[in-house]
């Protein structure tokens, strides 16, 4: 199989979408931290500081699912240019671990939103106790 320019530049609109997700995931869990330190700085209590731990832990699996997602993409455009010169073999090369980079961004991606989901499911459990009381 001959690898042409347009098939690594395929991938161009599908990871600009994914990095705008992973960038506003980014911001919403920064301002939630910010928040929750300001709470805790005003109740101190042990369940914020729980959520906070959860949170610096999502948050770095998102900022590894961006250098993932940013390596994958650098190394498409090198391998457009190693297409435009005629060097199909590391173009290949490159062009699998690019795919491959891209799919432990999306693994850590879903790994994240399990955590996420759980971390919410937690927050109800607790209020439908405190509910119940």
């Amino acid at each position: 199989m001959e690898l042409t320019i347009q098939t690594p530049a395929l991938l161009f609109p599908a990871v600009s979408l994914l990095l705008i997700a992973y960038t506003n995931k980014f911001l919403a869990i920064a301002n939630l931290i910010r928040k929750l330190y300001s709470d805790y700085e005003q109740k101190q209590q042990i369940t914020l500081v729980n959520q906070i731990h959860s949170l610096r832990r999502r948050l770095m699996m998102i900022r590894w699912m961006q250098v993932f997602g940013v390596t994958s993409i650098l190394l498409c455009v090198v391998t457009m240019f190693l297409v435009y010169e005629g060097w199909q073999m590391g173009a290949k090369i490159l062009f699998a671990l690019s795919l491959l980079l891209m799919i432990i961004s999306l693994i850590i991606s879903l790994m994240e939103l399990f955590l996420s989901a759980g971390a919410l499911r937690m927050l109800l459990i607790d209020l439908e106790k405190k509910e119940k009381q």
